[in-house]
């Protein structure tokens, strides 16, 4: 083969291998796919940078296309991202941003959950909701302060052991009261004969005191209790209606979220959460959304005891508005619950009930707390009504 052809064919041969990774890299970054975009906002992106994954059910379908930092302090950070067209049929508007890391110090990713089947399609453009990122410095400096207490723990584990070893001493030289019961045959033997006199005397109320406990063991077991000793450990009914108010608003929400309760409880009868991510929905819009007043609705099916369920729906809707305080920013004292017992149409899933998070527009009056109805000075004073508060922080609305 002559020269030149040698050239031509080294020449031919580079050119493929460019052009084979410009159509690996650009299948990558969606340079040649149709593609539709979507917005979302965090508070923090945690390190996510343009051009980094997001996966939709944890499969790479689109990029990062651009990170706009706010104009103002307060604001949020608008993260924008490309998406195939093929996960039209599974992102909708109830979907939700999340960042994650691969593994404990891999590298950032947009993660996208599913939507439901319910809900809307999104379009290009749109906004979807978000969960704050999880802070790997603040998880191992938690860590760390676990680590600090239980040094000093094993610290005082030792000094303990050391004052043990001390009293065994002490007890074995005969020493002090025991040391003497222990090394003095004759004064066990009096103290045993006094302690089978007192032996008769105690019986009586030994008996009262194992039919209490009988007692005590049939309310661990009973409804009303389970569900809070047990499962959530709430022990004053009166933490129930904390922030219960007698009846739902007047007006129509501006947006309504609604779960069954078997999707969100772990028990038809106890109301302690299992699926908490599939609030985010909700805590997402509550988080980045200007309202006035936002309830907690719980309700339960037409079986059953009226007054357990009653109880039950309290708190469902105090363990669901606690997440929400608890993983989203926001005024939690906008954020009201409702227990309302037994509805007929709430007899979802086999009579387990339903949760609604009904969020009312700006102005909305707000019914009076169960608590508070116990004075009504406050009323017989003043005749203006009172109005759900009005955040300060913009928000955008979506």
């Amino acid at each position: 083969m002559s020269r030149a052809a040698r050239l031509g064919a080294f020449i031919v041969a580079t050119l493929a291998i460019l052009a084979a990774g410009v159509f690996i890299v650009g299948s990558k970054r969606y340079l040649f796919s149709s593609t539709y975009q979507l917005k979302t906002q965090f508070k923090d992106v945690a390190g996510l940078a343009v051009g980094d994954d997001v996966r939709v059910g944890g499969v790479h379908s689109g990029t990062v296309r651009d990170i706009a930092l706010p104009h103002r302090p307060g604001e949020t950070i608008t993260v924008a991202m490309d998406l195939g067209k093929s996960t039209h049929e599974i992102v909708k508007r109830d979907s939700v941003a999340s960042i994650e890391t691969e593994g404990m110090v891999g590298s950032q990713y947009l993660a996208l959950s599913f939507g439901s089947s319910g809900s809307a399609d999104v379009r290009d453009g749109d906004s979807i909701a978000s969960q704050p990122p999880l802070e790997m410095a603040a998880l191992f400096k938690k860590a760390s302060d676990i680590l600090d207490s239980s040094q000093q723990s094993a610290q005082y584990a030792t000094q303990a052991t050391a004052n043990i070893a001390s009293i065994s001493a002490k007890i074995d030289g005969g020493q002090g009261t025991v040391g003497a019961l222990v090394n003095d045959k004759q004064l066990y033997n009096n103290l045993e004969q006094t302690t089978s006199a007192l032996h008769d005397t105690m019986l009586h109320a030994q008996e009262g005191v194992t039919d209490f406990q009988e007692n005590m063991e049939a309310m661990k077991h009973n409804f009303l209790l389970r569900g809070f000793f047990k499962n959530r450990g709430y022990e004053d009914s009166a933490e129930l209606a904390k922030n219960e108010i007698e009846r739902l608003p007047q007006g129509t929400p501006m947006k309504e979220f609604t779960y069954p309760a078997k999707q969100l409880f772990d028990k038809h009868d106890t109301a302690e959460l299992k699926n908490q991510k599939s609030l985010n929905a909700g805590g997402g819009f509550l988080a980045n959304n200007q309202f006035g007043i936002a309830v907690v609705v719980a309700s339960a099916g037409m079986e059953g005891d009226t007054q357990k369920d009653l109880v039950l729906t309290e708190a469902r809707s105090m363990v669901v508005r606690e997440y929400l305080v608890e993983t989203f920013e926001f005024d939690d004292s906008q954020l009201k619950t409702l227990g309302m017992g037994k509805q007929t149409g709430a007899a979802l899933d086999a009579g387990w009930g339903t949760v609604r998070i009904l969020i009312y527009p700006a102005g909305t009056e707000i019914p009076p707390n169960k608590q508070a109805q116990v004075g009504t000075s406050s009323k017989a004073t003043s005749n203006q009504p009172l109005q759900a508060p009005v955040s300060t922080t913009p928000k955008p609305l979506r």
